[in-house]
């Protein structure tokens, strides 16, 4: 159940009501209710919920927006309703809501009810698939790797909580351009530590991984596999290194707290003659051309600037390609709507992507693309570029490792993906209320310590259906009220928005009302009643912050 949304389609019908009033008393003349909007407004003063309607009925009624606001704030008035305090009308003809504290006390009883469902929409929204990370298994996972993951599995769960039926998918890059230099690179390395003199290629992988991973390679197979024909030793060295990276990505990912419904390999297109299909069905359509011997798709009959290959002149298909035909796959898997998670850099890839969807008639708004910017580490102020043990970037295992998966992951989705993000690796690992994680687990934990003091003093909670919350009265307490009652909306609109960034500013402000209340306020005190509305309070408020917390991948301790 959705608190806020109900409110929302009750002032609905309350409008509504008022028009047809206000029409049938010829006070107004229109023909049609516009499609108004009900927003809860950013100052406290201007009331709960503000409504546009006046504004866009002006010109269909030919009335100034404040007299058509004033028309209907008085017949909602004459109507009256126990749950609105007051109507009034504010600025170019806003009419601003303003409720009673009533419907905030039935908020706990619904939480505690619904425990850890609290927030989800039973609806189910349709099917929608989540592709993110999706690195090239040609080394380590580093920061633009790590802050995908974190915004594409709490995306992911938001929008289960929406409603929607979630996959997670990983996309191996493990065909094309991109593979053959790791396959290069990794044969020069071979043959170079069992003894040949050959030179690196220019272009290769010069990363300590790679060595490593040959390092293995010869532990298993031994020095001898120069013996073999070339095209034998490639095929056995690139299997075996894309095998280990996979699983490495696998592994590193399950420990940041991602786990994929489905890794689909880039090769099966090749294999399958997918990308040969699709190309082919484009052509048929007329979207694609020849020119200078490559085949070219007409990408700015869709906006893009200029036309992209899709089949080089040696008749290599190129990368574009290879994508379009993976995401008609998609598509055909019967995906209602489709997420990308991509870093910044893809921008002008996404114009062409929808245009190619919508050249092979699918819808190009069933596909969406959250854009990331870049991360930046600081230790002690000074910008972090090298790896202690690679000497290269660092790693996403060698972050989890030094500042712990909950901190990694609160802190890449606190800010919005579009944002560029510095990653302050010292406050991330401080134990205090400086650090934004910290803030708000401590909030949990500080709401468990208050059970266990109800526990050791043999105080326990009556039940719900028998607590008087009307009794939370104070300010701290209607403020960490109307938080509560918020969630389900927040889902709501990250899910709609794309923003996982919501929670985490959601669930930092719930904690601060929460440590705010703690400040002011006992919940263990000698009047039974408001202990006992109290300690609901505390608990609704707890199972608000741990499901926020679980959203983004992020534990909920008990004790700090």
């Amino acid at each position: 159940m959705n608190p806020i949304e109900s409110i929302q389609e009750s002032i609905r019908g309350k409008i509504v009501e008022a028009i047809n009033q206000a029409v049938q008393t010829e006070q107004l003349n229109i023909e049609t209710i516009p499609d108004f909007v009900i927003e809860v407004p950013r100052e406290k003063e201007h009331g709960d919920f503000a409504v546009n309607v006046a504004m866009l009925l002006a010109r269909q009624a030919r009335m100034a927006p404040g007299k058509i606001a004033a028309i209907l704030v008085d017949i909602m008035e004459q109507n009256g309703d126990p749950q609105i305090e007051r109507v009034e009308v504010a600025g170019a003809g806003f009419i601003n809501f303003f409720l009673s504290k009533a419907w905030l006390y039935d908020i706990p009883g619904l939480i505690h009810q619904m425990g850890d469902r609290y927030g989800s929409n039973p609806n189910h929204q349709g099917k929608v698939q989540v592709e993110f990370v999706s690195a090239n298994p040609t080394g380590n996972l580093h920061m633009g790797n790590a802050r995908g993951g974190a915004i594409g599995d709490s995306l992911a769960n938001i929008l289960d909580r929406a409603g929607y039926q979630v996959e997670r998918e990983y996309y191996v890059n493990d065909a094309g351009n991109q593979i053959e230099i790791f396959a290069d690179s990794l044969e020069a390395r071979y043959l170079q530590l069992t003894g040949h003199n050959v030179s690196f290629p220019e272009n290769g992988y010069a990363g300590q991984d790679v060595i490593d991973t040959v390092k293995s390679i010869i532990s298993k197979y031994g020095s001898d596999l120069g013996e073999l024909s070339a095209e034998e030793r490639r095929s056995l060295i690139v299997d075996y290194a894309l095998e280990e990276k996979v699983a490495y990505i696998e592994n590193t990912l399950a420990s940041f707290g991602i786990s994929y419904d489905v890794w689909f390999h880039e090769k099966s297109l090749y294999e399958s003659g997918e990308i040969d299909r699709v190309l082919s069905d484009l052509e048929e359509k007329g979207f694609v051309y020849e020119s200078e011997g490559a085949l070219w798709f007409k990408s700015t009959r869709f906006g893009d600037e200029k036309d992209e290959v899709v089949r080089r002149a040696n008749g290599l298909p190129t990368y574009f390609a290879a994508d379009i035909a993976y995401h008609r796959d998609k598509f055909a898997r019967g995906f209602d709507w489709v997420i990308n998670v991509w870093g910044a850099d893809h921008h002008g890839h996404i114009a062409r992507m929808k245009g190619a969807m919508e050249a092979l008639g699918i819808e190009p708004d069933r596909l969406d693309v959250v854009l990331m910017q870049l991360v930046r580490l600081y230790r002690k102020g000074n910008l972090v570029r090298m790896s202690k043990r690679t000497g290269t970037t660092i790693s996403l295992d060698e972050l989890i490792e030094e500042v712990g998966k909950d901190a990694a992951r609160f802190f890449f989705v606190m800010r919005s993906p579009d944002s560029h993000l510095d990653f302050d690796m010292e406050l991330a690992k401080q134990q205090s209320q400086e650090n934004p994680v910290y803030y708000v687990q401590y909030a949990h934990a500080r709401i468990c310590s208050i059970f266990r003091q109800a526990k050791a003093a043999g105080v326990l909670m009556s039940a719900v259906e028998e607590i008087d919350a009307s009794l939370l009265i104070e300010e701290e307490e209607i403020e960490l009220l109307r938080k509560l009652a918020d969630f389900p909306e927040e889902i709501k609109i990250s899910a709609r928005t794309l923003a996982p960034h919501r929670i985490a500013r959601y669930v930092m402000d719930l904690a601060g009302l929460f440590h705010s209340f703690y400040n002011h306020h006992r919940v263990l005190n000698d009047n039974q009643s408001l202990q006992d509305a109290r300690l609901l309070l505390m608990e609704t408020t707890r199972i608000t912050i741990k499901n926020a917390l679980q959203i983004l991948g992020v534990t909920a301790p008990e004790q700090m």
